[in-house]
């Protein structure tokens, strides 16, 4: 069974989607830390991020810095915040998030909260400034 995010890229779920090119997919985090917080995906579904060949996790970090610069032109801060996690979901994911403070990426921070027009703004926002 295909996951959440094989079904998000596919299109069988809706997403406030950033960037995507052949091989990887960018869209906002529905349960963000910071306005931004965004996903990094590979269109190939592999669980363990670590299990991904070296040249497609290489590509995935260079996508993922992309998208970080976008996002940090589009939400001023001081970094944004690489994170890892990989239990939530059995597909690989790179979390992005813009940072003032350590507190700022602390997973345990309640999520924010934000309405579908909201949502569309922030990824509006963050697209107009990815290169590709």
């Amino acid at each position: 069974m295909a996951t959440i995010f094989t079904r998000i890229i596919n299109g069988e779920i809706p997403c406030y989607k950033i960037a995507e090119d052949a091989d990887y997919f960018a869209f906002l985090d529905i349960n963000p830390l910071k306005a931004g917080h965004t996903l990094v995906v590979p269109k190939t579904e592999t669980d363990y991020i670590f299990d991904i060949g070296d040249e497609k996790l290489g590509g995935m970090m260079i996508f993922s810095k992309k998208i970080a610069v976008a996002i940090k032109k589009a939400f001023p801060c001081n970094r944004i915040g690489v994170a890892v996690l990989g239990l939530e979901v059995p597909h690989a994911h790179i979390h992005l998030v813009p940072m003032d403070s350590m507190e700022d990426i602390n997973f345990r921070n309640p999520k924010l909260k934000f309405s579908q027009e909201e949502f569309k703004e922030m990824a509006a926002k963050i697209s107009r400034e990815v290169i590709l």
